[in-house]
C-alpha cells in the first residue's frame, strides 16, 4: 500500500477514473491537489478566469464528450461563484464532479470567521448536486472518489460534489487506490419489458418523444434502432435536440410548439413512448394516451401522467432489450409513417419560407455557414430561444442548451468546455450582448490554451427580450439598456481574431470563414430590436400585468 498526500490520492485516483483535463483555479486551500496536478502529466488543468465558468466548462466537456467533467476551486465563495454552472448541468442531467476545498477540519462549523469560511458548505450546494462527499484523511480520498464516480456512471447523472480540508491535501499516510468505477446499465424486469412491447405492438398512432436522457446515456444509435424496428416517428424536446439526425426519414423535429402539426400528432397518439424527459412541459400528450416512459430516473416517472407504463433503467441497455421484445410482439409490422412524417416536414418548411420573422433568416443564414458537425452552444438569447425549435441537426451531441435553468451568460464558457473535449469539431456559442458580457474575460483563457472556439454575439445594447416585454406589456422598459464596449477593440486587445457583419443575414458567412482560421474568433452581429415570435403567442398570465391574484 504505497503512502501519498491527499492531494496525490485526488490526483491518482482521478487518473484511474480516466480524466484528462480539470477545470479550476488554483487558490489557498487547494495547493496540495495543485502539487500533485504539477506532478501528473496525464491530466492538463484548464485555469479559468472566474469560478463561476469552471463549472460551465466542465458540462460543456461532459456533453459533448459523453465523459464526466471536472472543476475545481477553493471553498465558500468558490463554492458559490461555481454553483450557476451546477445548476445548469443539474437541469441537462450532466455528470460533473465539483472538486472543492475546505477550511482546515478543526474549525469547521465553528463559525470562527476563518478564510472562505461558509457554515454548512455542504447543504449549500445539495439542491444542484445529486449526491456530496466530505472526507478528513488521506486514506478515506479513494473510496470518497470512487463513490462519486459511481453516482455519476449510475442511474440519472448529474453533479456530484467531493471536498476536503487543506491539511488533508498535504498529510501523507498509507492510501489504498481503487479501480474504477463500473458503469451501471440496470434493464426493466422482463415482465415489464414484455407488457411495454405488447402495448407499442398495437398501437394504432405511437410517437416516441425523445430527451436529454438519451444523449446521457450515449444511447442515439438505440434510440435510431428503436424507433426503425417498430416504425414510430420521433419528436425531441430541446435537451434531446441532436440524438436524432433531422434527415431521418422518421424524425419530426424537436421542441413542440403550443400548436401545428407535430403537435396535433402528439395530442393524437394512443401510445407515447417517452425516453429520457421528464415530459412535463406543457402536458405535450392527449388526456386518452398511454405513456410507455423509459427513464433511469424513477422520481419522474408518473409525476405528470398516471396512466404510464414505467421502465425504470438505463436508457442504453433497456432501448437494446425492449427493440428484441418488441420484434417477438411484432411491432415490425407496423406500416412505415416516412410518408406522413414527409409530409408534415414539407408543410413546415413550405411555412417556414413564408415566416418573416428576422429570427428566422439569421437562423438560417447561420446554419448555412456552421459545418453540420459542429457543437453549437445557444445561450439565452432571441436566436437561441429561436433555435430550440428551428435549428435543423445533424449529428450525436452537437447541440447544447442551459435546460430549464436557463443561466444567462452559460454559452461561451460551456462551448470553451465542449471545444476542450472535443478539439478536432468546429464549436460555435450563440449569445447575446447582455450574456456575453458575463464572462467575457474567458476570451484571454481561449487564447492561452488555443481553445478556437467561434463567438457570435448578437448586439442590440440591451437586454432585449425583457425591454421588448416591459415595453409592450408594463407601459415601458427601465434600465435593460446596457453600455458595451467597442467588441471589436476587446477582441483586440485579448489577442482574438474580431470580426462585425454589415447585416444580421451575413453571420454565417462570417461563421464559415472564421472556423476556417482555427482560432479563436469573436463576431460582433448588430441588430435592432426583434418581434415577439409568433409561437410564443401563448404566455404565462404572470408574464403580464393582472388585475388580481393568479390562481
Amino acid at each position: 500500500m504505497p503512502q501519498m498526500s491527499g492531494g496525490q490520492a485526488v490526483v491518482s485516483s482521478l487518473v484511474r477514473e480516466g480524466v484528462d483535463v480539470i477545470f479550476g483555479l488554483p487558490g489557498v486551500q487547494m495547493y496540495g491537489i495543485i502539487d500533485a496536478l504539477r506532478d501528473e502529466p496525464s491530466i492538463r488543468m484548464i485555469t479559468a478566469r472566474h469560478e463561476g465558468t469552471t463549472t460551465y466548462m466542465a458540462d460543456g466537456y461532459a456533453r459533448a464528450t459523453g465523459k464526466p467533467g471536472v472543476a475545481l476551486v477553493v471553498p465558500g465563495p468558490g463554492i458559490y461563484n461555481a454553483a450557476a454552472g451546477l445548476s445548469t448541468a443539474y437541469s441537462r442531467s450532466s455528470p460533473v464532479l465539483m472538486l472543492a476545498g475546505q477550511i482546515p477540519r478543526s474549525t469547521i462549523g465553528k463559525d470562527l470567521g476563518g478564510l472562505h469560511e461558509v457554515n454548512d458548505q455542504i447543504d449549500t450546494i445539495k439542491p444542484v448536486t445529486k449526491w456530496q462527499k466530505r472526507v478528513m484523511r488521506p486514506h478515506e480520498v479513494p473510496g470518497g472518489l470512487h463513490e462519486a464516480f459511481r453516482q455519476m456512471k449510475s442511474g440519472r447523472p448529474r453533479p456530484v460534489e467531493f471536498e476536503l480540508p487543506p491539511e488533508a491535501m498535504v498529510e501523507r499516510e498509507d492510501v489504498d487506490l481503487l479501480e474504477p468505477a463500473p458503469q451501471e446499465r440496470a434493464t426493466p424486469p422482463s415482465d415489464r419489458l414484455t407488457e411495454a412491447a405488447r402495448l407499442i405492438a398495437g398501437a394504432k398512432s405511437p410517437v416516441i418523444y425523445a430527451g436529454g436522457g438519451v444523449a446521457r446515456s450515449d444511447a442515439e444509435a438505440e434510440l435510431v434502432a428503436f424507433a426503425e424496428a417498430t416504425n414510430i416517428p420521433v419528436i425531441t424536446s430541446a435537451g434531446g435536440k441532436s440524438t436524432i439526425s433531422d434527415r431521418h426519414p422518421l424524425s419530426l423535429g424537436s421542441s413542440l410548439g403550443p400548436k401545428g402539426l407535430v403537435k396535433e400528432m402528439m395530442e393524437q397518439a394512443d401510445v407515447v413512448v417517452v425516453i429520457g424527459s421528464r415530459f412535463s412541459l406543457r402536458n405535450p400528450a392527449g388526456e386518452t394516451a398511454k405513456l410507455v416512459h423509459i427513464d433511469a430516473d424513477p422520481s419522474v416517472i408518473g409525476q405528470i401522467y398516471s396512466n404510464t407504463l414505467g421502465l425504470t433503467g438505463d436508457i442504453k441497455a433497456t432501448l437494446v432489450s425492449l427493440i428484441d421484445e418488441c420484434a417477438k410482439a411484432g411491432s415490425g409490422s407496423r406500416p412505415s409513417p416516412a410518408e406522413r412524417v414527409a409530409s408534415i416536414k414539407a408543410t413546415l418548411e413550405a411555412s417556414d419560407d413564408e415566416r418573416d420573422e428576422p429570427q428566422d433568416s439569421i437562423l438560417k443564414s447561420l446554419r448555412r455557414g456552421v459545418p453540420e458537425e459542429a457543437v453549437m452552444v445557444f445561450g439565452m438569447t432571441q436566436i437561441g430561444y429561436y433555435s430550440r425549435q428551428h435549428w435543423p441537426v445533424y449529428h450525436e451531441k452537437t447541440y447544447l442548451d442551459s435546460g430549464y435553468s436557463g443561466n444567462l451568460g452559460f454559452a461561451y464558457p460551456t462551448a470553451l468546455g465542449a471545444k476542450v473535449g472535443r478539439p478536432d469539431v468546429p464549436v460555435v456559442s450563440v449569445s447575446g450582448d447582455g450574456g456575453f458580457m458575463y464572462y467575457s474575460g474567458e476570451l484571454a483563457t481561449a487564447v492561452k490554451y488555443g481553445i478556437n472556439v467561434v463567438a457570435v454575439v448578437f448586439n442590440d445594447n440591451a437586454f432585449g427580450n425583457v425591454a421588448r416585454d416591459l415595453d409592450q406589456d408594463f407601459g415601458g422598459q427601465y434600465e435593460v439598456a446596457l453600455h458595451n464596449p467597442d467588441f471589436m477593440k476587446l477582441a483586440d486587445a485579448y489577442g482574438v481574431v474580431g470580426m462585425r457583419t454589415e447585416k444580421p443575414t451575413d453571420v454565417g458567412d462570417l461563421v464559415a470563414d472564421a472556423v476556417k482560421l482555427n482560432k479563436p474568433v469573436l463576431i460582433e452581429v448588430p441588430v435592432q430590436r426583434m418581434p415577439r415570435p409568433k409561437l410564443w403567442a401563448a404566455r404565462a398570465p404572470w408574464t403580464k400585468p393582472q388585475s388580481g391574484l393568479i390562481d
